[in-house]
This record gives C-alpha cells, sequence and structure tokens, in this order.
C-alpha cells in the first residue's frame, strides 16, 4: 500500500507530497518539528509533544496553521490511512511560502502543515536496549538555541555521520567545556556508580524531551534518585551506566563509548528497569 501525507489540507500519496520551492521552511529551514511515537494505534504523549510544538512556533514568532483539535483529527487520520499500529508520526510546520528575503514577511501568510507516518518496530527498539549500542563523542557545534525544536538539523547530521563512520549508534556532544550536552538526536543520562541518575537541567539550551521528561518521572515513581545537573564526559565514561533517550529510541543503553567501556559493558540495571517501566507506559 501507497505511503499517505497530509499536506496543508490534502492527504495525498506521499511520493506526490510537494511544498512550494518559495516555502520558507525549504529557504530557511524557517520551521519547526515534532516526532510522535504510535504504539498500538495510538499516540504516546501526544500534549506534551504539543505543548513543545506550540512553544518553539512561539519563540519563532510563528503561527500556527491551525487549532489542536483539528491538528489532532489530522494526526489520527494519517495515522488510520497508512494502517499504522506500530509508528512514527513526523510533523512539521514552517512560516509558510513568501518572496525570499531574511526577515520575517511584513503581511501575514498561512503556515505550511506537512504530517507522514512510517512503520516502526517499537519491539525491536526493546530488542535493541536489551544489548546497548556504541556511541562516539563529537564537540557541540550547533547554535545556541537548542531548546527550539527547529528544522536547522546539520550539525546534528554531520555529528551523527561521523559517529556512524566509525561504528557508532549515536553521537554524543560535548561542550567546549567537556560537558556532555545532548546526542544529535537524543537526550544524554548517566547513572553514578551510587546508583543515581542524572541528566543535563533543560535549563542549560538543550532540547527539553518529552521522552526525558517521561522517564524522569518513572525514575522518580520508583524510587530511583534523579539529579539534573551536567557532567562530564569522563564522568560518564567512569560511570555505572548510560543510556540515550528520544521517541524513536525509549532508553537505549549505551555499553561503550569512545571505545571505552561503560561500566561492565552490558546494559546496567537501571536502564533495564526504566525500559521495562516505559514499555508499561506506552502500552498502558
Amino acid at each position: 500500500m501507497s505511503r499517505v501525507a497530509y499536506v496543508n489540507g490534502a492527504y495525498v500519496p506521499h511520493d506526490e507530497a510537494v511544498v512550494s520551492i518559495d516555502d520558507r521552511g525549504y529557504q530557511f529551514a524557517d520551521a519547526v518539528y515534532e516526532g510522535v511515537t504510535v504504539r498500538k494505534g495510538q499516540m504516546v504523549d501526544l500534549e506534551p509533544h504539543l505543548d513543545r510544538l506550540a512553544r518553539s512556533m512561539r519563540e519563532l514568532a510563528m503561527a500556527a496553521p491551525m487549532d489542536r483539535a483539528p491538528m489532532r483529527f489530522v494526526f489520527r487520520e494519517v495515522i488510520r490511512r497508512n494502517r499504522i499500529s506500530d509508528g512514527f508520526l513526523y510533523i512539521q510546520i514552517s512560516r509558510g511560502v513568501a518572496r525570499r528575503d531574511h526577515a520575517f514577511p511584513t503581511t501575514p501568510i498561512v503556515p505550511s502543515l506537512i504530517v507522514t507516518c512510517k512503520r516502526l518496530s517499537i519491539d525491536g527498539v526493546i530488542a535493541r536496549a536489551a544489548k546497548g549500542v556504541k556511541a562516539f563523542s563529537e564537540s557541540d557545534i550547533r547554535w545556541g538555541r537548542c531548546d527550539i525544536k527547529s528544522t536547522s538539523l546539520l550539525p546534528n547530521i554531520l555529528a551523527k555521520q561521523a559517529a556512524k563512520e566509525k561504528g557508532g549508534f549515536e553521537a554524543v556532544l560535548v561542550d567546549s567545556d567537556g560537558y556532555v550536552t545532548e546526542g544529535s538526536s537524543t537526550n544524554m543520562w548517566m547513572v553514578r556508580t551510587d546508583g543515581t541518575l542524572v541528566t543535563r537541567s533543560t535549563d542549560d539550551n538543550i532540547l527539553p524531551g518529552i521522552t526525558r521528561a517521561t522517564l524522569k518521572k518513572l525514575a522518580e515513581e520508583m524510587q530511583i534518585k534523579v539529579e539534573t545537573k551536567a557532567f562530564t564526559l569522563e564522568e560518564a565514561k567512569a560511570g555505572a551506566e548510560m543510556f540515550l533517550s528520544s521517541s524513536t529510541g525509549c532508553a537505549t543503553p549505551i555499553v561503550e563509548l569512545d571505545g571505552h567501556k561503560i561500566g561492565d559493558g552490558t546494559p546496567g540495571p537501571v536502564t533495564k528497569r526504566l525500559v521495562e517501566a516505559y514499555r508499561a507506559y506506552m502500552e498502558a
């Protein structure tokens, strides 16, 4: 069956979905996005994703293409038309079509809304968490407003590609002071040898991950001590466990970083507990 996309009011075959070459998302990456996990036909953490989408648009003084209720309907319809049980829903909103000029248009224009959905094996993500992945550190050269989920992702792509070419699954981004910020498309966590879970504060211009927030809440409910503070690359390497989190990655253990084993080189008990808790959360 051909995939179906939603583009500015129409449901069209994915291969025929197009936007104008004058769309500011194409011209300037003047656009924001969200990605939502679909588990058994249901969208996971949709409202927090919509909250973050609204915040990103607000920070860029961008109008919403429609209210939340009709937007939810579009999402459900895209999932239905693509017959998705487990998958990944992608939402992108640009400022719209305007004459090319770096400054925002002086007259109102209609924002562009694109929604697509593809199959994703959630069970495969959980199975990957049972083994863990390798990662490599890369300098964080992204712009200073990483709290906005912008489509300006070239530095992220370069970091991810560099890690991939070394045989890694993800790039661990490190700032000029040696502190871990995020992954190229994930949030980063470590577990100290005393069992404390540590993740960087979202006040430090990192993306406030939706899965990150859910995992933090689940950890606290399980009485796992959580600290929101920066940690260095060397602290991460010396820790008991490390993992990444994202909408498509759940909590994925990092068992090797820059060729150095994390803990004993296998997924640790804290991460395993969180994976199981998040699986139950998705299916509740």
